[in-house]
């Protein structure tokens, strides 16, 4: 009886799987709407941080399935921290669109460990431990998709933090031969294919959108938040409002970000001397006096000498 309840329970999962991709892919259900295609090329109507079109509030079902998404973000740590996170990852959503993502992350770890049970009850082999297989999965899945977006903004910072001294320095060198800030930005935007050259153009396109360039490089700052990058902005905004030399500027900045990036490398130098520590005086070194030492314990053992 358990046999045949575990392989309907199956089935039935199945059958559900298969008809929630079939409505996905219905043309009526996955088509973007009209606003969506529309409202990138009109400003007005886009939201302050410019992730998307401005939703308005929505009732019935999708109004409390974005509430419960905006309970589950406060339970969870804050859209804040969040949505930080994601434009520093570089990923076009925000903070609801996140956990809506981390929830279908949890329903399929929830699916995955319910139908580990059900392959456990068909092979007979099911054990009360067993039942929480499901609750582990999930808050496995959970988690693996905060460390994802986690582990993908650390390594977006680093780049942009490896790419700050040359795009400083070609900017610097644009400015030198005559352009201005903008076409320099907007010249290191066409050029470059790193992540930080990808900010500088969403900073050229706000630009030519209408907001000025002060604000749109202010909004950069406060984007990504990156001391190196952050403090830059600062300078060059400063010598745009003072009118003072840019190419200067930049070129000081240049320097100052290659000095911070040569003490950071000097810093995860001494932390890694030290981790090489740890095989030599746990593995290598017992192993050493352990060779010195055996032979004369045993052979105190057999009596010889």
């Amino acid at each position: 009886m358990l046999t045949e309840t575990a392989l309907a329970v199956l089935l039935g999962c199945a059958f559900g799987v298969g008809v929630c991709l079939l409505v996905s892919l219905a043309p009526r259900v996955s088509a973007p709407s009209l606003s969506r295609r529309v409202t990138p090329y009109i400003r007005d109507v886009v939201d302050p941080r410019g992730l998307g079109p401005a939703q308005p509030p929505t009732a019935g079902l999708r109004g409390t399935w974005d509430e419960a998404l905006a309970r589950l973000g406060r339970l969870a740590g804050g859209a804040d921290a969040v949505q930080h996170r994601l434009d520093q990852a570089g990923w076009v959503t925000d903070a609801a669109g996140f956990r809506a993502r981390q929830v279908v992350w949890a329903l399929v770890g929830l699916g995955a460990g319910g139908l580990s049970v059900v392959l456990l009850a068909l092979a007979g082999t099911l054990t009360p431990p067993a039942g929480l297989v499901p609750v582990v999965t999930t808050v496995a899945a959970a988690v693996a998709c905060d460390a994802r977006l986690t582990g993908a903004a650390r390594a977006r910072v680093r780049r942009m933090e490896e790419e700050l001294p040359t795009v400083l320095d070609f900017l610097a060198l644009c400015l030198a031969a005559g352009e201005g800030i903008l076409d320099s930005l907007r010249r290191v935007g066409e050029i470059g294919s790193g992540e930080l050259t990808a900010e500088f153009r969403r900073t050229v396109l706000d630009v030519g959108t209408g907001s000025p360039l002060p604000e749109a490089l202010t909004a950069l700052s406060r984007r990504i938040r990156i001391p190196a990058v952050s403090r830059s902005i600062d300078h060059v905004v400063a010598a745009l409002d003072r009118g003072a030399p840019l190419a200067a500027v930049l070129q000081a900045q240049a320097s100052d970000a290659r000095e911070d990036a040569k003490r950071t490398l000097i810093e995860q130098a001494g932390r890694k001397e030290i981790l090489m520590l740890v095989p030599l005086v746990f593995l290598i070194l017992p192993l050493s006096v352990l060779f010195a030492v055996f032979p004369g314990i045993f052979m105190l053992r057999l009596g010889i000498g």
